[in-house]
């Protein structure tokens, strides 16, 4: 984790001594289920709770074990005892590494899910009130980066909240998946602890228990998880990269907020960069660089190996933490954008014209054109206004062959802008509901 990119929040997931609280608790968990059955005396299940609830663990200890012992869960098993006593002996009955490794790590995905869910409802919130406020503010649309047909900058928000929502279903969907738990010992086989102390150590836990496991907790799980942070990601880039061509100065239809004392650039002053957009675009493609690791990762050899830990272990922090902040970095920049919409029209104008060609294309086929006689005929009008050489309506006005279809009025009513936006409240409500 980098600090420039991480914020508290989540980091905290992800530290030391959240990892051994967990660990811990998945323990005492399952020492009270043991303790229940009969397993183990119920007066040693208090004795943990009693001695370890409000501990602080000693990380440096823990390491100081790890370096003897080259086995990080013996190492917090050692130091328990050093804080509960004798009654630690009855601590971890049954269980393996890997029930409190992989029931743990699940604990602090869930979280991260809940923390990211929170963000996409910043980002999402940030869309609305944006998209309404340009609901009906034209600009153009291009496909292939060249200019196309006009539609609202409105609609270009309204497109990232559908995207951002799905990004929020598909979230929900993943923290399920991922919230499980394993407490079924060595090989997954529970011949060493009754089903239910898994069960409890679930519940206890806000999981659920993992149907069938081996020594670990299928890692097709853990692959969704990546791989739907890592599409979120891309629909972070993508805004940031529409955002990113709106700031170009041949364009500037939008550019980020520049803070009163900002500089853009160490040699030119006069520059205002859209960093936080190229920042997102940077961001996004560490988290999606672990998609690849969580993929490779559900391929574990017979019931176990470690191939995926070490993996695990960077990709879990990394990949939440850095799309932790890049989701609240793109919420304020959308919140804070600053939207031109008069370069917005002046753009929309700047081809004469153009924008209207298929209106004028399908309203000669309708008065009886072929469609390729009434293609050429627009299209042989449209190449000298492309070159600047004239008016696209006035160019049409002049031709005599549009004229044997088309009257001057047909002609200018196929220039109506009103006529590409009369479908955009249709379009919200399909997006934002009745709202």
């Amino acid at each position: 984790m980098i600090p420039r990119y991480t914020r508290p929040e989540m980091a905290s997931i992800w530290e030391p001594q959240t990892r051994f609280k967990i660990w811990f608790e998945i323990e005492a968990h399952a020492a009270d289920a043991l303790a229940e059955l009969g397993t183990i005396p119920k007066e040693a299940a208090k004795t943990v709770w009693a001695k370890a609830k409000d501990a602080t663990f000693d990380v440096a200890r823990i390491d100081e074990i790890e370096r003897e012992t080259k086995h990080d869960v013996i190492a917090f098993l050692t130091h328990l005892a050093e804080i509960v006593g004798p009654e630690a002996r009855f601590v971890h009955q049954g269980m393996t590494s890997s029930d409190v490794l992989d029931t743990c790590l699940n604990v602090q995905l869930t979280r991260a899910a809940d923390l990211l869910l929170a963000d996409l409802d910043k980002v999402l919130a940030a869309l609305k009130k944006r998209a309404f406020e340009h609901k009906m503010t034209p600009t153009i649309g291009r496909s292939h980066g060249i200019h196309a047909e006009p539609v609202t900058f409105g609609l270009k928000l309204a497109y990232a909240y559908a995207e951002f929502s799905r990004a929020k279903e598909r979230l929900i969907a993943a923290r399920k998946e991922v919230a499980t738990c394993a407490i079924s010992g060595a090989v997954g086989t529970f011949a060493q602890i009754d089903p239910r102390v898994e069960e409890h150590v679930a519940k206890a836990m806000g999981l659920v228990p993992e149907p069938i496991s081996t020594q670990v907790i299928p890692r097709d799980r853990h692959a969704i998880y990546f791989s739907t942070l890592g599409v979120i990601a891309s629909s972070v880039e993508r805004i940031a990269v529409e955002i990113r061509h709106m700031q170009r100065t041949e364009v500037l239809e939008a550019e980020e907020f520049f803070s009163e004392g900002q500089k853009g650039s160490s040699a030119m002053p006069h520059k205002r960069n859209p960093v936080l957009s190229e920042n997102l675009t940077g961001l996004s493609r560490m988290v999606r660089a672990y998609v690849t690791p969580a993929l490779e990762n559900v391929v574990l050899w017979h019931e176990r190996d470690i191939s995926h830990s070490s993996a695990e272990r960077m990709m879990g922090p990394d990949a939440t933490v850095t799309l932790d902040f890049a989701l609240v970095r793109l919420a304020g920049l959308i919140d804070k954008l600053l939207v031109y919409p008069a370069n917005m029209q002046k753009n929309l104008d700047r081809l004469g014209g153009l924008v209207h060609s298929q209106r004028v294309l399908l309203a000669l086929t309708q008065k009886g054109a072929s469609r390729e006689d009434a293609y050429k005929l627009v299209q042989r009008n449209a190449m000298p206004v492309w070159r600047g050489e004239g008016d696209f309506l006035q160019l049409l006005k002049k031709d005599t062959e549009v004229k044997k279809y088309l009257t001057d009025a047909e002609i200018e009513e196929q220039f109506d802008l009103g006529y590409h936006l009369k479908h955009v409240d249709t379009i919200f409500k399909r997006v934002f509901g009745e709202s």
